[in-house]
C-alpha cells in the first residue's frame, strides 16, 4: 500500500494492530503512549510527533520503504551539480 497521508498511514497501523490481535491500550504500552494517542493516529492526526509513530511502527512490525521514481532528479541534486 502507498501511503500518502496521515490517514493512510493510520489505516495501516490500525489494520496491523487488529492482524495481531491488540487492542489500542496493549499497543499504548507497548509504545509507551496513551490508549487516546493510538486513537489519535490511527485517525490520521496530522501532527503526530514522528518519533512515536516510528516506535509504534515498529512495535507493529511494519517496514517502512522509501523509493525513489526518479521523477525530478536534477531537483535532488546539490546547486554545484556535484554529489
Amino acid at each position: 500500500m502507498r501511503i500518502r497521508t496521515p490517514i493512510d498511514l493510520g489505516a495501516v497501523i490500525r489494520d496491523r494492530r487488529m492482524k495481531l490481535g491488540l487492542d489500542q491500550k496493549t499497543l499504548a504500552t507497548q509504545v509507551g503512549v496513551s490508549r487516546q494517542w493510538i486513537v489519535d493516529v490511527e485517525k490520521g492526526k496530522p501532527r503526530a510527533p514522528i518519533s512515536l509513530v516510528l516506535r509504534t511502527v515498529e512495535a507493529l512490525g511494519i517496514n517502512l520503504a522509501a523509493d525513489d521514481q526518479g521523477k525530478n532528479k536534477e531537483a535532488d541534486r546539490p546547486a554545484s551539480g556535484r554529489y
